[in-house]
């Protein structure tokens, strides 16, 4: 059974959880070219390794960031997001 820990509601089995992508620097749509647009839309970042990702806790509609390391497949630790620190 794998369990991740919500920010606000503690630890829970994964299945109430949902993915919603790699966590990654917005550009500014009304500066960028199509091609860069599009970039940051659909493509991720493959290679294994510490990744920071949105999670949601669906239950709660709860919405976080997880640092997970994909080569173990183990969740580092999850927190609020805050839009300053965040991407530092």
């Amino acid at each position: 059974m794998k369990i991740m820990t919500c920010p606000i509601n503690g630890p829970r089995l994964i299945s109430e959880f949902a993915y919603a992508g790699e966590l990654k620097e917005m550009p500014d749509p009304t500066q960028v070219s199509d091609e860069q647009w599009a970039d940051y839309v659909f493509n991720k970042n493959g290679p294994a390794g510490m990744k920071r990702e949105w999670w949601c806790h669906t239950a709660s509609g709860v919405w976080f960031i997880a640092e997970r390391d994909t080569t173990r497949d183990v969740v580092v630790r999850t927190y609020l997001y805050k839009a300053e620190v965040a991407l530092t």
